[in-house]
């Protein structure tokens, strides 16, 4: 009984890290994603001294 438990345990921590990083996926390739790794070069630039 409790394998059966552990491995129902296993999927849905399976299927809501799939459904994370589907939704990391889409706000990172869209524009916010666009926007948000702009400002973070910048900012490292700028740190750097570069920019």
């Amino acid at each position: 009984m409790e394998a059966g438990i552990t491995t129902a345990e296993y999927a849905v921590g399976t299927a809501a890290g799939a459904g994370f990083a589907g939704l990391l996926y889409t706000l990172l390739t869209g524009a916010f994603g666009n926007q948000l790794l702009e400002r973070l070069f910048k900012h490292v630039m700028g740190l750097l001294g570069i920019g």
